[in-house]
């Protein structure tokens, strides 16, 4: 005779797989991929646009529906898609409600057909809540992530989550979840306000017993936009998801980011504090990244601004660009509960032929750090016309860090204040990494700082035994009151030893 308390977690697991099993085939697995998609989407851009998603009920939303019960609401891990096939890789759902108005329609693609994968209440631990019952039968999910055992045979970790508008987020192996990535951005930061496309459609390609790669197909829409997505997952020590894009505009748009990231920036070293929190650092980015076409490496430090700050950095076929966290030490954060310090970076490695354009960063000012306020992508020069085309192929890494990112010597500290030069500021760069340990005893590297405006004045590097590198000092005093663009590096004879450390210096007015 059987366990009783088997029993429920038995059912969870057969009711999906039969849910899955019995809805109708919607096309021959053989035959379906991203073409299938892509058609779909062309097709959708053609029409006028139309809100297709499933409406979820007022009463389940924000206002009427708290925080607390809608996190008392949980999928139940023994019905996970795939949980009771041996596979490497199994799905679990999101109910929809509080912040997530709309559901997503999600299917498997198997061996044999297409199926849909319909919702059922039965799916969830309701927890406290009362209202299982109100539920409507055919409301869909609100988004699905996908557990892999990435640190050990025995656990499935979860490794990436798509939820809400475009966005997905992924982990590396030792990572805590931070920063976000989107299909797609469309004007942002613009008078007309921001245009948020959804995902509305997925399907999840079954895996074989023995994948380390998982592939998801989606399909994008909006009002301007109609997209068709291919994302192959392989979880890893840095989780990499290969992504092709094809997009079909509806009409022309004022500012396009492909490949975007979203990330927040409340307040670090470098910036001048304005709140009162013991914490020496809150963000789960402190730069930016870009390796240009020509080979330099430039680092930009993130700022909580006091208005808006959009910062563009022209190249033709960049060769990657990301939001990183440099800050690995708990001591850089002191926080407890949030664990900023294993927060991931995110690098982004464009495929094919991108042409001009600029990565472009833009700080919004934000006074708490729940606010998601630094978004970066790249920004193609001549934005599409309506009823144009455009593909877009590249890679994201999810990581703790990496030693070739850059390969030579990297920015790992930036300081300011006052300094002794009536109306200056102080800068203290810190660089370290690549051939600076090997030369920590040699004589000092010479500094190459430049400014946009104003001048710059007692220039100096001295050793930095704490971190095995140097520390760049230098005071600015600028021209007027208009921000000035600051960079430097260190070099040796005609090596260059470092990255570029590029800052924006605003003037108090």
């Amino acid at each position: 005779m059987s366990d009783p308390s088997s029993r429920p977690r038995f059912l969870a697991m057969c009711l999906l797989a039969s849910l899955v099993a019995g809805a109708h085939p919607a096309a021959r697995a053989e035959s379906f991929g991203l073409d299938q998609v892509a058609a779909r989407a062309q097709a959708l851009a053609a029409e006028p646009y139309q809100d297709r998603r499933k409406e979820v009920p007022a009463w389940m939303l924000a206002g009427k529906t708290t925080y607390d019960e809608w996190r008392d609401i949980r999928f139940r891990p023994e019905a996970a898609l795939w949980r009771g096939e041996g596979l490497p890789f199994q799905v679990q759902f999101f109910h929809p409600g509080l912040y997530y108005g709309h559901s997503v329609a999600v299917h498997v693609v198997d061996a044999g057909a297409v199926h849909g994968v319909p919702f059922s209440p039965r799916l969830f631990d309701y927890g406290k809540n009362d209202f299982a019952a109100r539920i409507p039968a055919d409301i869909g999910y609100a988004g699905f992530r996908v557990h892999y055992p990435i640190k050990t045979a025995q656990y499935f970790d979860e490794v990436i989550v798509f939820l809400g508008a475009s966005y997905f987020r992924a982990i590396g192996r030792d990572q805590l979840y931070g920063l976000s990535a989107r299909g797609l951005a469309i004007d942002t930061v613009t008078a007309a306000g921001e245009e948020f496309p959804n995902f509305t459609e997925f399907w999840l390609v079954k895996p074989a017993s023995d994948a380390r790669q998982l592939v998801v197909y989606a399909l994008l829409e909006g009002p301007s936009v109609a997209g068709a997505y291919a994302f192959t997952v392989t979880p890893g020590e840095q989780t990499r998801v290969d992504v092709e894009a094809r997009l079909f505009f509806r009409r022309k748009v004022e500012r396009l980011g492909i490949a975007p990231l979203t990330s927040m920036f409340f307040f670090g070293e470098n910036s001048r504090r304005r709140f009162d929190d013991f914490r020496p650092e809150v963000h789960d980015s402190d730069g930016l990244l870009v390796h240009f076409a020509g080979g330099e490496w430039l680092w930009r430090p993130l700022e909580n601004p006091a208005s808006i700050a959009v910062s563009s950095f022209q190249t033709r076929d960049p060769r990657g660009f990301g939001l990183v966290q440099r800050d690995r030490d708990f001591a850089d954060h002191q926080d407890l509960e949030t664990h900023a310090e294993r927060r991931p970076s995110t690098w982004i490695e464009p495929r094919g032929d991108w042409g001009e354009g600029r990565v472009e960063l833009i700080e919004i000012p934000t006074d708490t750090e729940k606010n998601d306020n630094i978004v970066a992508f790249w920004a193609p020069a001549t934005i599409p016309a309506a009823g144009e085309q455009r593909s877009y192929s590249y890679s994201l890494f999810w990581y703790g860090d990496a030693p070739d990112r850059p390969p030579g010597g990297r920015v790992v500290a930036t300081r300011q204040d006052a300094g002794t030069i009536a109306r200056a500021r102080r800068f203290v760069v810190d660089f370290a990494g690549g051939t600076l340990a090997d030369s920590a005893a040699a004589e000092a590297p010479e500094a190459q700082v430049s400014a946009s405006g104003g001048e710059v004045r007692d220039v100096h590097v001295v050793r930095n035994p704490a971190i095995g590198g140097w520390r760049l000092g230098f005071q600015v005093v600028p021209a007027g009151d208009q921000p000035v663009e600051l960079r430097a590096f260190l070099r040796r004879d005609r090596d260059v030893l470092t990255e570029t450390w590029s800052y924006a210096h605003l003037p108090e007015r």
